[in-house]
Parts: structure tokens; C-alpha cells; sequence
């Protein structure tokens, strides 16, 4: 059994492979010549693998990306290629789940506004003197304060995705007490976290955007969802929600999100990802106060390298056992 990695893996991940796979040949390619010579006669390719490598693969059955996300990995000949594909989805879930609700604890507590009065050294809380100012119970009559808060055990969260990372922030969000709905491309294949109230069909997204406090994207990047978030599907979004993107950048139009914060249609927006990276010092976005930018690092985390040198390890035994794969894609749905 012959298996070629490109980009070449450190030494003693290398070792782990061998040993979840003894008596098959590794070609550890550091260079991608090196690869396209190995891939006559290769029977697996870890890694990323370009056209040129796929032309000259006669016996591949096997490809494993070294990524969760395919839209930079996808390309014609691969979706013709009679080979399996496999990519390294459900390593991220628990982390990207905490850095949305991260996201959600800024907005409902102002602690991104706070955060900027102190570089500012301002003592301020948010709404000016009078939030400080508690009125006596009555009819009509509110704390101030409440204006200026989310609670969120009275907040709704809308989830745009739910495979393992919309699952993961459903959790938590249920946690924090929050009702929680969802769409997904398949909901009837999706186990429904416990708490959850419905998961419906993508046809369902613009009722879940006009219900969510907080909506959540955390779906790939596909064919279906590029440009899914323009000026129309913004315009579902109450005046009072937030929007939240961990999925992927081109899901989003940053105009027509930009021309939606201008125009008061949502209260503000979390990103980590965007149509273009890095995003432009001179876009309008880093300028709005209502809005948290973070540079696509929703997915770091140090639990993260060992999970995924044990999934490609898992795979590598299945494959030369002659055991189903786990995480096949669908490569014409790139998941």
C-alpha cells in the first residue's frame, strides 16, 4: 500500500501515521515534484493535492485534505475522479461554539463597548449616566439599565448550519438558557440537541432570521451558500438582532452588511471570517462600534493538533484494513 503526504508532516507525525498503518510505504513529499513523481503507483494522498498530481495518479482510491473547509481544495478533475474523499470536519465544534458564545456574552453585556471606553479611560456605562438609574416597579416602567443588556435566558438564537459546530453552539446556548432553533441543507439528518426546538429546511431561513436575537452562521462554504447572505436575506434580520459569522467569509456580502448597519437594519455583527483576507485596513467595518472582528481565528486552539493527527491516523488504519472512511464528502457539494 503506497501513500503520499504533501505538504510534508513533522517527523514524529509521521511515526504515528507508519504505526496506524504498518508495512505501507509513506512518501513524506516536501516539495510538489516530489509529489507528482510518487503518485504513479500511490494508492492514497494525504494533503493537499493539485490537478497536476491527480494526472498522474493511476491506482488513487483515496484523497484526505488536511482541512475541514474545500472550497480552496475543489477542483473539476477531483469531482470526476472515481477516488474517495475525505476532509477533517468535527475537529473544531466545542472551540468555535465557545468563541460565538464569546461573541454573545460582548453583545449582551457591552463588554466590546466597555473594552473601548477603557483605552479610552472612560467610566461610563453604556447608555450614558442615567443606565445607572433604577425606577420603581410599575406598569410600563423599566430599570434603565435593562435597556442597555441582553438577558439572555429571554433571547432567541437562530443557527444557519447545524452539523457538528451548529450543534456545538446550540449547546451552549442552551446552556446560557437561550431558546435555540435551527436550519440545515439536511435537517432530517441532523440528531437534535437536547433543548433545541425545530430544525428546519434551508426554505426556512427567512423565518429564522426574523426570529433570532442572534443569528448564527456556521455553514461551509458551497456552491449553495456563496453569496447566501446578500442585501435580500439581511433584510429578514430584525432592527434589534446580531448577526454572527463563524462559517465562511463568502457567505457574507460586507457591502450589503455594511449598507444593513448604516441603515440601522441590525443591531451589529461578529465576524471571524470574510470575503476577503486579511480584511482591508480601510474598510468601513473596522470603524462601526457595534461590530467585533477577529482574524478567522474561531478554530485555534491547542486541543486541536492532537485531534487531528489522531483523525488522519484513524483513516489511514481504516483505509488499509479496508474499513469505511470517516468524513466523506460529497464532492459536488464540497462537504
Amino acid at each position: 500500500m503506497n501513500l503520499v503526504i504533501h505538504p510534508a508532516v513533522e517527523l514524529d507525525r509521521l511515526d504515528v501515521l507508519r504505526h496506524a498503518a504498518p508495512g505501507a510505504t509513506f512518501v513524506n513529499a516536501a516539495t510538489a515534484d516530489e509529489a507528482e513523481e510518487a503518485m504513479p503507483g500511490a494508492h492514497a494522498f494525504l494533503g493537499k493535492i493539485t490537478p497536476g498530481m491527480l494526472a498522474r495518479a493511476d491506482r488513487l482510491r483515496w484523497v484526505q485534505a488536511f482541512t475541514a473547509s474545500l472550497e480552496h481544495y475543489i477542483f473539476p478533475a477531483l469531482v470526476d475522479h472515481p477516488c474517495v474523499l475525505t476532509n477533517t470536519r468535527g475537529l473544531f465544534g466545542d472551540v468555535i461554539a465557545d468563541q460565538v458564545m464569546g461573541y454573545v456574552l460582548c453583545f449582551a453585556r457591552n463588554l466590546h463597548v466597555y473594552a473601548r471606553r477603557q483605552l479610552e479611560h472612560r467610566f461610563e456605562p453604556e447608555g450614558g449616566s442615567e443606565a445607572r438609574v433604577t425606577f420603581a416597579a410599575g406598569p410600563g416602567v423599566v430599570n434603565a439599565m435593562d435597556r442597555a443588556t441582553i438577558f439572555l435566558p429571554g433571547a432567541a438564537m437562530g443557527i444557519v448550519g447545524m452539523g457538528g459546530i451548529g450543534c456545538e453552539i446550540a449547546r451552549r446556548a442552551r446552556a446560557f438558557g437561550m431558546a435555540v432553533r435551527g436550519v440545515d441543507r439536511h435537517p432530517d439528518r441532523v440528531e437534535r440537541p437536547e433543548g433545541v426546538e425545530r430544525i428546519d429546511g434551508l426554505d426556512g431561513l427567512p423565518d429564522l432570521l426574523g426570529w433570532s436575537d442572534f443569528a448564527v452562521i456556521a455553514a461551509p462554504h458551497t456552491p449553495e451558500t456563496e453569496r447566501l447572505f446578500d442585501a435580500r436575506m439581511l433584510g429578514f434580520l430584525r432592527h434589534g438582532s446580531y448577526l454572527i459569522n463563524v462559517g465562511r467569509g463568502a457567505i457574507v456580502v460586507l457591502d450589503d452588511l455594511v449598507a444593513a448597519l448604516r441603515g440601522g437594519m441590525l443591531a451589529g455583527a461578529a465576524l471571524d471570517v470574510y470575503e476577503v483576507e486579511p480584511l482591508p485596513a480601510d474598510h468601513p467595518l473596522w470603524d462601526f462600534p457595534s461590530v467585533i472582528l477577529t482574524p478567522h481565528t474561531a478554530g485555534y486552539s491547542p486541543a486541536i493538533a492532537g485531534r487531528h493527527l489522531a483523525l488522519l491516523a484513524e483513516n489511514v488504519g481504516r483505509f488499509v484494513r479496508g474499513e469505511d472512511l470517516l468524513n466523506r464528502v460529497d464532492k459536488t457539494l464540497w462537504f
